[in-house]
């Protein structure tokens, strides 16, 4: 049985908030309509990864796609990453250095001749690079010269940049307002609210353990949401440290003492702040008794 609160992008364990469900659907859209380059930027383990994943797994055998996660790539090197996606290469080739010596104007050429040969039979091509907001001014040039492949008035390759908010302040620098120009979706991931963050902790219970009779009080709950400010990966963690907890005291209900103690092993801020509220209570009620 895999533990609910895996912190591995597993599109299995989404959870649809409002936010994800709009993100989602906007990037499906952007890609059919082939729009040129598409933005999903949010906060730190918000879910950006898994929401990429999902929308690749959506799309049909017509779109060809490539995903990339090491954003510290070279310009060329993004190419050889596209066109093995692609298929346009073998690993093999890769490996053994002979596309190596290739110019960027022959990788260009040879990635835009695969991507009309798509358009020939009504496919397409989809580059999404993860943790955006590290691709150096190269890369980001490079980026501009492939939004250009164009064929009959049609994007040959949609591209979806994601990262972290900073993203945003990244593309809006003036010497990157050519690329800037192109972009014509930009999504954001919220964290989640309070009832977002009860419904996600019983879907992932729900998934990973079928009908477990594992659960959160509402107190518990409430400091989860509290702790982790609505953050998916935060509230992963929180909870699973309290799971592990609950197993070695032997009970099934998560109550606040056991998340407290979680959030409180983590570090998490809101633990501590909780406390000073507390103390900032007593206090005033000394004060008030005294006078």
């Amino acid at each position: 049985m895999q533990s609910p609160f895996t912190l591995a992008p597993d599109p299995h364990f989404l959870y649809r908030s409002a936010s994800h469900n709009d993100a989602i659907q906007l990037l499906i859209d952007a890609i059919q309509r082939r729009d040129g380059i598409a933005v999903l930027s949010g906060d730190v383990g918000t879910g950006k990864t898994t929401i990429c994943r999902t929308v690749l797994e959506r799309l049909d055998h017509t779109v060809f796609t490539s995903l990339v996660l090491n954003p510290f790539v070279s310009a060329d090197e993004l190419i050889r990453a596209i066109l093995l996606d692609f298929g346009v290469v073998s690993r093999e080739t890769v490996r053994s250095g002979r596309i190596s010596s290739a110019t960027t104007d022959n990788l260009v050429s040879t990635l835009r001749a695969f991507l009309a040969s798509l358009a020939s039979i009504g496919a397409t091509g989809v580059l999404v690079i993860d943790e955006a907001q590290h691709l150096s001014r190269q890369v980001l040039e490079q980026l501009y010269v492939l939004s250009n492949l164009e064929a009959h008035d049609t994007k040959l390759l949609q591209i979806v940049l994601v990262g972290q908010l900073n993203l945003l302040d990244l593309l809006e620098r003036p010497d990157e307002r050519q690329l800037d120009r192109r972009i014509a979706l930009r999504a954001v991931l919220e964290p989640l609210d309070r009832v977002d963050v009860e419904a996600y902790v019983a879907h992932r219970i729900a998934v990973a353990m079928g009908g477990s009779s594992v659960t959160f009080d509402a107190a518990a709950l409430e400091l989860v949401h509290r702790s982790s400010r609505g953050v998916p990966r935060v509230i992963n963690l929180l909870c699973d440290r309290a799971l592990t907890s609950a197993a070695h005291l032997g009970v099934s209900m998560i109550t606040r003492d056991i998340a407290r103690g979680a959030a409180g092993s983590l570090g998490l801020p809101a633990h501590r702040l909780a406390t000073r509220r507390w103390w900032r209570f007593f206090r005033w009620g000394w004060a008030s008794a005294a006078l």
